[in-house]
């Protein structure tokens, strides 16, 4: 992928200094040649006020204009060894610039030079477009032989000395967003509103409420008038749902009229379940069980693999686009695990956590669900089972994603926000997948919203739960065997393919792989193996008898295999980091095998903890801390890639990586997805969540 290793270098001021000799007089060539337009099929104007351009830097004292036009350029810099072959130039200051009739315009001219990509900023009239750009530099090369508007890459560093254009593209001065990017904005300004608006409103009638009625009397009122009438009570399933009574039993407590009609009664429930009173009520809860009841050690390992997951997005967002060392950068993850956190080794490994997560959860609520309906597993279960699964993720997904929408035609972004416009720009396409939570079935760089395919393949895996518990209670022998060749499937299925398109297992290597991608990382046949023992452990946590766990020794070997497991597979993918040309056994079997091995790890340390041998992992991962980061870890995930894109969208010049700027934008990042996370969660995520499609 042409913008995988994108990455620039900001130079110092050098008016004084000749840009070049070359590119001057290519320049002036392009000038001399006005009476050439048609033939050279660049614009009268666009010709015009390049001329003037080119006039006005050759005198001895030249405009402002045209210093900052010039100076706006991008130019060769140092460490092209270690990948800093990119020259962004300075937009901003280009787009300040202001000519006698023209405006400065920055645009990008992507290049390949031998097997080095690399794109120049360049500063030109805005009576140009791109196709006068492309002339303007392909003139220079025809007419001049090996010369071009763009000097290219030294010989001693590139053993290249012929330059390919690639493409150009210019940006825009202006923002203009079209009548979808309104649409969206205004959804979303809609959804945070409506919560809003619901507080006012409780507000106000407490207040109503509590001059009319004694102190004593305040409480019983407030229940009776505000929703038949707030009582919230969890359900196994994590739900919330009103407890109403009927109309006629909490008249009697109440001093408003008998004649509080159905549809008021229900508007009054959607106040109190859209404001933020109730909606913010055990978010920030610090109770050392998990927000699904039970089972106090999945906060800690939902935070912590959350954690993860921002850590090594934080480094992979850059790393693709704008550092000015990668190959620095490479050469120090590869080499050392300890760098595991943030894209070296199997980084991911946190999502296969998520998903056994999410199929243990699912498990349980199904049973429980199915226990409350007196033992049946009905179609109408079913689908209510499924469809509060879609009013847990949905409201806030599709918000995140017409916030992303509507971003892109708000912000003025800098040169290295080019990368994700088209991937971005998909929403405009296929947002119907994402709807529909299909969207990782979709070719990899058709995906809105790229990090959202999580959510359809949890989906996908969420829906075969009842399958399988419906097998499960039909007979255990037939649900065995159903669940090994699932999981035979989903092995086999990762392992040939790895085989055939040898995929690597090394992290920083899949950056350059495709069809690791497209074909193996966001499908279902091949990530469905966590998601099932998921399932499995599930299952057993819920309908166990007894402990598996009876004697000390037994712990001491479990935990022994536990953390050696997880060792190994972090280990592995060093010793395999080297991606052969052929297909390669090792590789194939541990891309196969390592994610449903690393799930049966982290299930001994949830059965450990739950049977009390967890010892002070136990401890740790019940923390009370992780109690609120866990209740906002959904939003975490769907929000925090906005920060990070946004940061490296609005930057003119390359980051470098270090140590300590890596560290810094990852506590950067975090600090405002946990404070944004929040905020989205009681207006978005809880509202709708909490709210319940009858009244009573």
């Amino acid at each position: 992928m042409l913008f995988k290793h994108i990455c620039c270098k900001k130079m110092h001021y050098a008016l004084k200094m000749a840009m070049s000799s070359v590119v001057l007089l290519v320049f002036a060539g392009c000038s001399l040649a006005l009476d050439n337009t048609q033939d050279l099929n660049v614009s009268q104007r666009c010709m015009e006020d390049t001329t003037t351009f080119l006039w006005e830097i050759n005198q001895d004292r030249p405009k402002d204009y045209a210093v900052l036009m010039y100076d706006a350029f991008g130019k060769m810099g140092s460490n092209v060894e270690g990948g800093n072959s990119n020259r962004p130039g300075l937009l901003h200051q280009c787009r300040s610039a202001e000519g006698p009739s023209f405006s400065g315009r920055y645009c990008q001219v992507f290049l390949r030079q031998g097997t080095a990509q690399y794109f120049v900023g360049v500063c030109v009239p805005d009576s140009c477009e791109e196709e006068d750009l492309q002339m303007l530099v392909l003139y220079g090369r025809l007419e001049y032989g090996q010369t071009s508007l763009i000097p290219p890459l030294p010989h001693i560093l590139v053993n290249e000395s012929t330059q390919e254009l690639i493409m150009t593209h210019c940006m825009s001065n202006t923002i203009t967003p079209d009548a979808s990017d309104i649409t969206c904005l205004f959804v979303c300004c809609l959804m945070v509103a409506v919560p809003l608006v619901a507080t006012l409103f409780t507000t106000l009638i407490r207040r109503q409420r509590s001059r009319e009625v004694s102190p004593a009397e305040e409480s019983s009122s407030l229940n009776a008038s505000l929703g038949l009438y707030g009582t919230m009570k969890t359900n196994g399933s994590s739900s919330i749902e009103i407890n109403s009574n009927t109309p006629e039993e909490n008249s009697q407590n109440s001093t408003s009229p008998k004649t509080l009609c159905f549809p008021r009664s229900c508007l009054y429930q959607c106040l109190q379940v859209f404001s933020l009173q109730t909606a913010s009520q055990g978010v920030l809860s610090t109770s050392s069980c998990s927000r699904e009841g039970g089972f106090s050690s999945l906060n800690g390992i939902r935070v912590l693999s959350l954690l993860w997951i921002i850590c090594g997005h934080s480094a992979q967002f850059p790393v693709i686009n704008n550092l000015d060392n990668y190959k620095n950068w490479k050469k120090t993850a590869e080499s050392s695990p300890l760098y595991v956190l943030s894209m070296s080794g199997p980084v991911f490994l946190a999502v296969d956590t998520f998903l056994l997560l999410g199929g243990l959860l699912s498990a349980r609520s199904l049973l429980g669900s199915i226990d409350r309906a007196e033992d049946k597993l009905s179609p109408s279960l079913v689908t209510s089972y499924l469809f509060r699964r879609i009013k847990r993720i949905q409201p806030l997904h599709l918000f995140i994603m017409f916030l992303t929408i509507g971003l892109i035609s708000l912000v003025q972004w800098g040169p290295y926000w080019f990368p994700f416009i088209d991937t971005l720009m998909d929403c405009k396409t296929y947002w119907w997948a994402n709807l529909l939570l299909i969207s990782n079935l979709l070719p990899v760089h058709e995906i809105c919203i790229p990090w959202t395919w999580y959510l359809s393949l949890d989906f996908q895996c969420y829906a075969t739960t009842p399958v399988l518990i419906y097998f499960y209670r039909l007979n255990k022998g037939v649900f065995a065997f159903v669940a090994g060749g699932l999981l035979l499937t989903t092995v086999t299925t990762s392992t040939v393919i790895t085989a055939l398109l040898h995929l690597p297992v090394f992290q920083p290597s899949t950056l350059t792989s495709e069809h690791y991608v497209l074909y193996y990382y966001v499908k279902p046949y091949t990530r469905y193996g966590p998601f099932l023992i998921g399932i499995l452990t599930g299952i057993y946590l819920t309908t166990k008898k007894d402990h598996l766990l009876k004697k000390k020794w037994q712990a001491t070997l479990g935990w022994s295999c536990c953390l050696s497991v997880m060792a190994a597979l972090v280990g592995l993918a060093y010793v395999l980091k080297e991606t052969p040309p052929y297909p390669s056994v090792p590789h194939a079997l541990y891309q196969g095998l390592h994610r449903p091995v690393w799930a049966l790890a982290v299930t001994w340390i949830i059965v450990a903890c739950e049977e009390g041998y967890g010892g002070f992992i136990n401890s740790f991962l019940s923390l009370n801390v992780w109690g609120p980061l866990s209740n906002i870890s959904f939003a975490c995930y769907l929000s925090h890639p906005v920060f990070i894109i946004v940061y490296i969208g609005l930057q003119e010049t390359p980051i470098h990586y270090s140590d300590i700027n890596f560290m810094y934008m990852f506590l950067g990042h975090l600090s405002l997805t946990l404070i944004v996370s929040y905020v989205l969660t009681v207006l978005i995520e809880r509202p709708y969540l909490n709210l319940k499609w009858s009244c009573k």
